[in-house]
């Protein structure tokens, strides 16, 4: 909209809203566009910005929620679990490219609390007396995990999978057991 349709709309003057336009702007939740108009200079419109939807209701996880639950309706639990393995399969992928190349324990570690972290997990590792802990402070899928705990028996499995050939992994904490975090434990195994 421009300048002046939304002064209108807010009973204030074309200057008073184009500053409050420029500043949100310069905040990144507005941009602008000219276009030409049919007489004189081009009309400069003014719309919202990809980060400015962090401003309005995102209902995500509810729809993520209510298709859990059509899945299993219309396909059962075996089609519930199908979807659940061909996740896990993609995410494994993923994982095991951007691992591969690091043969240490610690160094895998932090790769791999890096990757959670770009994903949401808000991840960490902390050395312990008895190996090393996965902390993960957030969980971006929640909603679906609550409505299906097989995500969450996913990621151990994967992680598992991930790291068989360096350390015996188990998780410690469980934000679905009322923890407040994610917590997975990893200890080295030995050389035999």
């Amino acid at each position: 909209m421009t300048a002046k349709a939304l002064a209108q709309a807010l009973d204030m003057t074309t200057m008073g809203a184009r500053q409050h336009l420029q500043l949100l702007e310069q905040q990144g939740d507005l941009e602008s566009f000219d276009q030409k108009a049919p007489r004189g200079r081009p009309t400069r419109f003014w719309q919202l910005t990809e980060q400015a939807q962090r401003h309005f209701e995102d209902r995500h996880e509810e729809l993520t929620v209510q298709l859990l639950i059509s899945v299993k309706q219309v396909f059962g639990e075996q089609g519930l679990e199908q979807l659940i393995a061909q996740r896990e399969a993609d995410a494994m992928a993923n994982y095991q490219a951007k691992l591969s190349s690091m043969a240490a324990l610690p160094e895998r570690l932090e790769k791999l609390a890096q990757i959670r972290s770009n994903e949401g997990y808000m991840a960490c590792v902390e050395s312990t007396a008895q190996g090393y802990l996965l902390l993960e402070n957030h969980c971006p899928i929640c909603a679906a995990a609550t409505a299906c705990v097989g995500f969450c028996r996913s990621e151990l499995a994967m992680f598992q999978a991930l790291f068989a050939d360096l350390a015996e992994v188990s998780r410690s904490e469980h934000i679905l057991e009322g923890a407040r975090r994610c917590a997975y434990r990893f200890i080295a195994r030995t050389n035999e």
